[in-house]
């Protein structure tokens, strides 16, 4: 379509260039833009869509979402795995428990009062077999009754002091590890839930819109069309006798029917290459046909006109 409107309006300027006007010729033109697609990137049922055609947006506004129920779930399920690992690791750094511990601040002292029991016994028996009232087999017995119960109260006091210390460093370092592939779980799975939605990427008009709710978007498929603010640019072409007067930054008026006067744009760029080029060697009589895409840049009220509107072009300020 664009094509077809080019050579329409080469022709256009072709007359014109035959016209009266050989000092300051009125080229012509149309309003086009550079236009934002924005789509899916993941394959979708469309499950809202909150802009039409010609509505203004605002950068950051939603514009469409997909069916995310899936995504959803696995984010979920991929925070709850990353909450119990959190609390794993935890457990590994800070010991038992507090009911733990006082369970084994209870066989520490049930230990210590069996020591204290044993010791009396021994002392007693050794008492009695220095004056061979008990027979040595008996202090034998009550001194390994009191070397065991010793034992037993250092075991004691030393799981008390373990409960105290956080777990092995290997095992801390697998923990560690875990967590950190979870959270990366997770923002896999946040990453994957937020392309089930877009936004405007700046602010301006919807163009148009290419699918409804409930119909499915393929992956990279446009949904909508965005045209932003300041996206809208002139497109013109002069023949190849004016290309040497014409360079960047040149202004130009820019005239339109129903339009306000005084609408200028500056130049932005010049093709290199000509187009509806002839053959090679080129004669005066073919460099006539020749003609140069130019882009401008409207300026102040020309950046309201609307794409697709035809245009006259002067170059310079006047009209």
């Amino acid at each position: 379509m664009r094509t077809g409107r080019a050579l329409s309006l080469v022709l256009l300027l072709l007359l014109a260039g035959c016209g009266d006007s050989a000092r300051d010729p009125l080229l012509h033109g149309y309003v086009d833009a550079d236009y934002v697609l924005v789509g899916a990137e993941v394959t979708g049922r469309l499950a809202t869509l909150n802009v039409k055609r010609g509505d203004p947006v605002k950068a950051g506004a939603v514009l469409f979402t997909l069916d995310d129920r899936d995504e959803t779930a696995a984010l979920a399920q991929a925070q709850a795995q990353l909450a119990q690992a959190k609390a794993s690791l935890a457990d590994l750094l800070t010991g038992k428990r507090p009911e733990e511990i006082r369970v084994l601040d209870a066989q520490l002292a049930d230990a210590e009062a069996a020591l204290t029991v044993a010791q009396k016994t021994y002392d007693r028996n050794r008492d009695l077999s220095t004056r061979a009232v008990v027979a040595v087999a008996t202090l034998d017995q009550s001194k390994a009754d009191l070397d065991s119960a010793a034992a037993r109260v250092q075991a004691a006091r030393e799981n008390r002091a373990v409960a105290n210390l956080p777990a092995r460093p290997d095992q801390i370092a697998a923990a560690q590890q875990q967590v950190s592939a979870l959270a990366a779980a997770v923002t896999a799975a946040e990453t994957k839930l937020a392309r089930r939605t877009q936004s405007a990427v700046a602010p301006g008009r919807i163009e148009e819109v290419f699918y409804q709710v409930g119909e499915i978007v393929p992956a990279g498929q446009a949904v909508t069309s965005l045209l932003p603010e300041g996206a809208r640019k002139i497109l013109f072409f002069v023949p190849e006798a004016m290309r040497s007067t014409v360079r960047p930054g040149q202004r130009a008026s820019i005239l339109c029917d129903g339009c306000a006067s005084g609408l200028t744009a500056t130049i932005a760029s010049i093709a290199t290459d000509a187009e509806f080029t002839p053959p090679v060697i080129y004669s005066k009589e073919s460099r006539a046909k020749l003609v140069f895409r130019v882009e401008a840049r409207p300026e102040g009220d020309a950046r309201k006109l609307d794409p697709g509107q035809p245009v006259d072009i002067r170059l310079g300020t006047e009209q």
